[in-house]
């Protein structure tokens, strides 16, 4: 009991075994949900804002009847997924260009970082005068809204490389310089593996914002009955069935979980040293 007692001091030991710690979580589950169910039931919120735990999971039956919600879901996983490889293959190739050569690195690598700042968003009218009201502006929104995180993680990974005083990493390049390797030896066994391991985390990070984006870009250009979520979410919302936008906001959430899981289990496949 002493142990357990832990749970209850600040600073307190929190390595538990796995039945432990999902037991715990699982009481943590079921206590929001029914603190969720009494909030809604004496409306401490208004039902019309908060609606109750039963009318949510009960509205998934006419989203999947009426509103498509299967084929809605796997055009957002599929639009995000691709979304996710065309940033890559933008942004790792013109990333290591950047990094790599110190008069890139010069006149384009030192801002690089501020294009982070940039408000996605505020800049749809400029997708829609690049790529008109088509399914391309979906890909290039959510493409530049990933990649902006993606390429100064992988110029400043460069640079931490590179840098002679940070002796952690830099002892990577020091040793195989010794040993006579070539550039292409020394990008191959050194650059990329190290690079590519270091910005897998921020890759996988990136699974909340992808997903924030792209209910954006969903709403930018609708054609047909399947737009995605994030456009049933926005419909959900004019025709006021607030336990639907629950629902998908669910749903996005189990998604994402998933996704993150995935993503992982890539990363210790292709980078196992890492773990």
């Amino acid at each position: 009991m002493s142990k357990f007692s832990n749970l209850f001091k600040m600073g307190g030991e929190s390595s538990y075994s796995k039945t432990v710690t999902m037991l715990i979580s699982l009481i943590g589950l079921v206590v929001i949900f029914i603190a969720w169910y009494l909030i809604a039931a004496f409306e401490v919120i208004p039902t019309k804002i908060l609606p109750d735990p039963i009318s949510v999971v009960s509205s998934y039956g006419y989203l999947f009847t009426d509103n498509h919600l299967l084929a809605n879901t796997w055009f957002s996983i599929k639009l995000n997924l691709s979304c996710y490889i065309w940033a890559l293959l933008v942004t790792i190739p013109l990333g290591f260009f950047i990094g790599l050569y110190p008069i890139n690195n010069i006149v384009i690598g030192r801002y690089i970082d501020s294009v982070r700042y940039l408000p996605i968003p505020a800049l749809s009218g400029i997708f829609i005068a690049i790529a008109g009201l088509t399914f391309s502006l979906k890909v290039l929104f959510l493409s530049v809204g990933i990649g902006i995180y993606i390429l100064p993680a992988i110029c400043n990974k460069i640079n931490e490389l590179q840098n002679p005083n940070n002796d952690d990493e830099f002892v990577y390049l020091q040793s195989i310089k010794t040993l006579g390797a070539t550039p292409w030896q020394k990008f191959r066994e050194v650059y990329f593996p190290y690079v590519m391991g270091s910005i897998t985390g921020d890759i996988i990070n990136l699974t909340g914002i992808s997903w924030s984006y792209l209910t954006i870009a969903e709403l930018l250009y609708k054609d047909g009955t399947t737009n995605g979520i994030g456009a049933l979410i926005n419909v959900m919302t004019r025709q006021a069935h607030m336990d639907a936008v629950y629902a998908l906001l669910f749903l996005i959430v189990v998604i994402g979980i998933l996704q993150d899981v995935i993503f992982k289990s890539i990363d210790k496949k292709l980078f196992p040293w890492k773990y």
